[in-house]
């Protein structure tokens, strides 16, 4: 049986969790073009405006930012463009059935490199509302005093 590595973290992606609930997270594979997988190798990768969509029972990552490959020439692809997701039939039904609920949306989370491929983990999500929003960062404030507060008497 093979050793597992860790997993090596190229993107992630903070504001998804102050914008949404994550209710359940996935794992998929990336179908990329070699050029956008040196570039993601190098940690040249940005999440934070991006969104998941099925289209025709295929999923696709759209807006996921990979910065051309300097050396990549003319095998650099567009970086905007929409990155198809791996993942089984059976799956994708099941989170078709999931975000056809009201509110219900898929959000990229994290990129990654997994036992040499490159891997993306996102999250079936339901946005929150601003005062969520704000009692969210009342309670990081609230941690935030009270950790100053346990350094400062330790000293």
């Amino acid at each position: 049986m093979a050793k597992e590595e860790p997993r090596k973290l190229v993107c992630n992606n903070k504001k998804a969790y102050h914008d949404y609930f994550i209710e359940e997270k996935y794992e998929a594979g990336l179908e990329l073009f070699g050029t956008e997988v040196k570039s993601l190798r190098l940690g040249k990768c940005s999440i934070k405006e991006s969104f998941i969509r099925i289209d025709k029972g295929e999923v696709y990552a759209y807006g996921m930012h990979i910065t051309p490959y300097e050396m990549g020439n003319i095998f650099n692809k567009d970086p905007l463009r929409p990155k198809k997701l791996l993942l089984h039939k059976s799956e994708i039904l099941k989170l078709l059935t999931k975000i056809s609920e009201k509110g219900y949306t898929l959000v990229p989370l994290e990129v990654y490199f997994k036992n040499g491929r490159a891997k993306l983990e996102f999250g079936l999500a339901k946005g929150k509302k601003l005062y969520d929003k704000r009692e969210d960062t009342a309670k990081k404030d609230l941690r935030r005093e009270l950790e100053r507060d346990f350094k400062v008497k330790n000293l």
